[in-house]
């Protein structure tokens, strides 16, 4: 994590004040249950939570005491038998330290889950009302980075809705797989704790208990949490790169918002970067990396090793932390995104009406022509106006006009029946049905 690229509220999960405050919380309430189970005295676990409670946990000293014992979970033992005194000898009854990691880890992705959740109920609503906004915005649709047909600005972003939607309900399972709690002892057996103190445990901190923890979460459930990460990144990087090309000089048909006094180059006072959707392209990879280290954690020795611990350390927090701050970058990008309409239809009609030539081959073929003969009188006159636009960077040769002196396409089709078929709104006239499977009847 670095400040650069961290909002304070993610950041806050995997400060080490918050890891501790949840370690206490984990070992007050097994306390607790314990108690009900006659294993300590009840005024034990009480003393525990009344002075575990108000404790300010001082990192440093636990740091101090780490490096003398070589041992991160004791340290802070001993560090909270400072503040509860005597009754100390009651916490860890019976427990190992991947029952106090492993929940913890599990508790922080749980919390970091609902702010990514949230980010993306944000992400999600500022998509909607731009669709809505250019529902009926006409602009060519590109295959290969090459006009194709039209569609319209609405669509490129209910698609991108939908996406994120579905990234949202996979991030909803994710969240589920890790939500289990393992408080079973050495190797998983609770030979020396009770299975109520786990189930205690989870309850109290709104997650379930685990099956089989054989003394660690398996860490099949991680690799799903990161590689869903992963997939919402993706997507993320999609859309950036959808208006970074967009922004090119040559399309510019949208443009990240550029404020007042800002500075685009140290070099180039003309310039207007897409700054913003380069950054989350960079961000993106930077979420992705965590997926394959989750994956190779699933395997670890027998019941338990920490091949995994020093991972999850490092993956935790940055693949979080980067994508809470891009969901919420790429938010403030498309609330703010300046479109070009006039520039989108500019752009299309500078191919000379070629994005029709789909519908001239259906109706030709729909006259009695073979579809190879169809295609051969098409793309004899599409050419001609494709090598003026290479030359003159815009057609000079009209699609159109082309088709209607075209004697053996005019054998098939009248000049009623060719101009018919270059009616932009043909192309959009069901982006009212695409907007329904979308959003519903809204």
């Amino acid at each position: 994590m670095i400040p650069r690229y961290s909002r304070q509220e993610m950041a806050d999960i995997w400060s080490p004040e918050t890891k501790f405050r949840i370690w206490f919380e984990i070992e007050a309430h097994a306390c607790t249950a314990l108690a009900e189970l006659g294993v300590i005295p009840n005024e034990a676990a009480e003393t525990i939570w009344e002075r575990g409670g108000k404790a300010e946990f001082d990192v440093a000293r636990i740091d101090e005491i780490e490096r003398e014992v070589k041992h991160d979970v004791i340290a802070f033992l001993t560090h909270l038998g400072e503040f509860i005194g005597e009754d100390s000898r009651f916490v860890h009854q019976g427990m190992t330290s991947s029952d106090v990691l492993d929940t913890c880890l599990n508790v922080q992705l749980v919390r970091a889950a609902d702010l990514l959740l949230e980010d993306m109920d944000k992400l999600l609503a500022a998509l909607k009302r731009r669709a809505f906004e250019h529902k009926d915005t006409i602009t060519i649709g590109r295959s290969h980075g090459i006009h194709a047909e039209p569609t319209t600005f609405g669509v490129k972003l209910a698609q991108a809705y939908v996406e994120f939607e579905r990234c949202r309900e996979r991030l909803v399972l994710a969240r589920k797989e890790v939500a289990t709690c393992a408080i079973s002892g050495a190797v998983g057996t609770f030979a020396n704790i009770d299975p109520h103190v786990e189930e205690h445990v989870a309850k109290s901190l709104g997650l379930v208990p685990e099956p089989v923890s054989t003394q660690v979460i398996p860490r099949d459930r991680h690799a799903m949490f990161f590689a869903v990460l992963g997939v919402v990144a993706s997507s993320i990087e999609r859309l950036a790169t959808e208006i970074r090309h967009l922004q090119r000089t040559e399309v510019l048909e949208a443009e990240e918002f550029f404020s007042k006094g800002q500075k685009g180059s140290s070099a180039m006072p003309h310039k207007r970067n897409p700054i913003l959707t380069e950054n989350l392209t960079g961000l993106a990879r930077i979420v992705r990396m965590a997926v394959n280290p989750a994956m190779e954690n699933v395997a670890l020795w027998h019941e338990r090793d920490i091949s995994h611990s020093s991972v999850e350390r490092m993956i935790g927090p940055d693949a979080t932390v980067t994508l809470d701050f891009a969901l919420v970058r790429l938010t403030n990008v498309v609330d703010n995104l300046l479109v070009y309409p006039e520039r989108m239809l500019g752009n299309m009609n500078r191919l000379g009406g070629l994005v029709h030539s789909q519908r001239i081959l259906l109706a030709l073929t729909q006259a009695g022509s073979s579809r190879e003969d169809a295609y051969r009188l098409v793309q004899r006159n599409a050419m001609k106006v494709w090598d003026s636009y290479q030359v003159a960077g815009s057609a000079t040769v009209d699609f159109l006009e082309e088709l209607l002196g075209d004697a053996d396409v005019r054998k098939f089709l009248s000049e009623e029946e060719i101009r018919e078929r270059f009616d932009l709104g043909y192309h959009t006239k069901h982006a009212d049905t695409i907007f329904k499977r979308v959003f519903g009847e809204s």
